[in-house]
């Protein structure tokens, strides 16, 4: 996987390649400059979703944006699982989990690019 500053040194268009992330940083620019708004008011909006995503799954509720995402609190069972260095079982406790969900628009969007 290439490091985020060689993919910043290629340029936004080398980002499109496989192995490339965006940081905070780079999204809340680009969400600023797209939105026309300052970089610290994207900031405080990501940060208000982030509490709100992170109060809702402590709730239990699940959160959706209609074509974005949703994201909902699952719960795992407990299961019997294998240590792969040596081979003994386990015991995994039951759990809970975070389920995140592409929305129709990121799908569409993941599907058109070429493989």
């Amino acid at each position: 996987m290439r490091s985020p500053a060689a993919c910043r040194a290629h340029g936004t268009h080398h980002r499109l390649r496989k192995g490339c992330t965006m940081n905070k940083a780079e999204l809340v620019s680009a969400i600023a400059k797209r939105a026309d708004v300052p970089a610290s008011t994207v900031d405080s909006v990501l940060a208000g979703l982030q509490d709100e995503l992170v109060d809702a799954i402590t709730r239990g509720e699940k959160v959706a944006v209609p074509g974005l995402i949703t994201v909902e609190r699952t719960q795992r069972s407990a299961r019997t699982g294998r240590n792969p260095q040596t081979g003994e079982s386990i015991d995994i406790p039951a759990a809970n989990a975070v389920k995140v969900t592409a929305g129709s628009n990121l799908k569409k969007a993941a599907s058109s690019v070429p493989v």
